[in-house]
């Protein structure tokens, strides 16, 4: 694991345990409570799981200190399967967050083109926004691929929106200047 870079500062603001968490962790052991409280840590702070790959070695470090297990132990965690779903469970429902259902992924394609994309035109701006919507919502936000189609599509959506707009007011603006013209030319 590499992740990310922290100092010292991120290290204990996001990933020290707190006693509301330690009921929590009390029943596991070894590998399973050194990469649980990682879960817990990472979906705390992101709203989502984290990929082994996005763990940064401080936070491994810093977390096995505070649970006295070797992060050599981390090794051995399942990261598929029945116990990290069962883990994944756990959490969501600690933290008061949902898996993100067929209604609420509708809801998600939506809402970027509503409140988003209209005034915001980069794709990691507008998924930032969805992204943090979702922790507002308390929605585990969709598989990045999704959430990817769901972004393009809001500025999409918007893009054609601008578009009907700029139309409608060329449109207006062309049939407008003709009558325009002829009344100037008619006698008073």
């Amino acid at each position: 694991m590499t992740g990310p870079s922290l100092n010292i500062d991120e290290l204990v603001e996001h990933w020290t345990v707190l006693d509301e968490e330690r009921d929590l962790i009390a029943g596991k052991r070894g590998a399973t409570r050194l990469a649980f409280v990682l879960l817990l840590k990472y979906y705390t702070r992101h709203g989502r799981f984290p990929r082994r790959s996005e763990l940064a070695d401080e936070a491994i470090e810093h977390v096995a200190r505070q649970v006295k297990i070797p992060v050599s132990e981390l090794g051995l965690y399942e990261w598929t399967g029945r116990t990290i779903e069962y883990h994944r469970s756990q959490i969501r429902a600690h933290l008061g967050f949902r898996v993100c259902s067929v209604v609420d992924a509708e809801k998600l394609t939506d809402w970027p083109a509503a409140n988003v994309a209209h005034a915001e035109r980069r794709v990691d701006r507008v998924r930032a926004e969805l992204l943090k919507h979702c922790r507002g919502e308390k929605i585990e936000p969709p598989a990045s691929g999704r959430i990817g189609r769901i972004v393009r599509s809001a500025l999409h959506g918007a893009e054609e929106a601008w578009s009907m707009r700029i139309a409608a007011q060329v449109d207006a603006g062309a049939t407008a200047w003709p009558s325009a013209r002829r009344s100037e030319a008619e006698p008073r």
